[in-house]
């Protein structure tokens, strides 16, 4: 057995909901919103508002049952009122109700019904939505494969400055699906969705520039980026820099750092870091480097799809 690195690149994973305010986009895997939604104060007028007939409170009541604000979690009931909101034309809630969709959260699950409602909201400019539908393309989920949809759809979001659009139409430049093989335009575009605060985007771009996939190899400026995926929870990046340590690739060699990256990974749920950390409890390095490295795509190999959708 051997310490592993990941090597591979995937599609961004997001949050489950977008909130009322129509601030910067997050771009974050670790939280179920983008920001939580604000407490009400008095949801119980809140939801005789809605039940008035009031678009933006039915949304609110929504939005307040899926996140557990002001009242318990109950998803049946965020889509009963995603629904009534997203039926009055509301984008946010068509979108949310598409994920809840996707994913059978108090309701059932229906990939063709979801790709609908995504449909009618990125139709209407919602980036969130057009981002989701563009991954639905990708990934072949409610509507045929399509990675020239996918790419239309990507980039009328990364247009808007929508960061996970532009993160994972890099991931199609990168991987030369849809559009021709572009590292650079790969790169620039992770970088721009890392400056709007991407972490997947800072996590991909250390590992583009640790393993010189697609760019000159440069493992200190690898590093970089995946300290500032790290400071951003990203428990991916944390074993990356365990295995840096590890290996003494980009930094020092540190067995006693590289724990301490393994264990705060673990913490935070990679298998990877727990893999590695059971390997160098066993003993079982290589006995000349201590450890071996794995990079299945360093040498431009196809890169896995791991797509996650970018909900709401």
């Amino acid at each position: 057995m051997r310490v592993r690195s990941v090597s591979l690149l995937a599609f961004v994973s997001l949050p489950l909901a977008v909130c009322l305010s129509w601030g910067s986009p997050a771009c974050r895997s670790v939280t179920v919103f983008d920001r939580p939604p604000k407490a009400s104060g008095d949801f119980v007028r809140l939801l005789k508002k809605a039940e008035s007939g009031d678009v933006i409170a039915q949304l609110r009541v929504g939005l307040s049952y899926e996140a557990g604000t002001d009242t318990e979690r109950d998803y049946s009931q965020a889509a009963h009122w995603y629904l009534r909101a997203a039926n009055q034309g509301n984008l946010v809630a068509q979108n949310n109700l598409a994920t809840l969709l996707l994913h059978g959260l108090g309701v059932e699950k229906n990939e063709g019904e979801a790709s609908k409602w995504y449909l009618r909201a990125a139709v209407e400019g919602l980036p969130a939505a057009q981002n989701n539908l563009a991954n639905m393309y990708a990934g072949g989920r409610g509507v045929p494969h399509d990675d020239l949809q996918a790419i239309y759809w990507y980039r009328r979001a990364a247009a808007r400055g929508f960061a996970a659009a532009e993160a994972n139409l890099a991931h199609m430049y990168a991987d030369g699906r849809g559009v021709a093989l572009d590292s650079g335009e790969a790169i620039r575009l992770y970088r721009r969705a890392a400056r709007h605060g991407c972490v997947p985007a800072k996590f991909n771009l250390g590992l583009l520039y640790f393993h010189g996939t697609g760019v000159a190899q440069d493992r200190i400026e690898g590093v970089r980026w995946f300290r500032e995926a790290a400071e951003q929870g990203s428990s991916e990046a944390e074993n990356e820099i365990g295995f840096a340590y590890d290996q003494g690739l980009g930094v020092v060699r540190d067995h006693e750092e590289a724990m301490k990256w393994f264990r705060r990974a673990t913490e935070h749920g990679s298998l990877e870091a727990k893999h590695n950390l059971d390997v160098i409890a066993a003993g079982e390095r290589d006995p000349l480097r201590k450890s071996a490295i794995e990079t299945q795509s360093a040498s431009g190999e196809k890169v896995r799809e791991a797509l996650v959708s970018t909900q709401h």
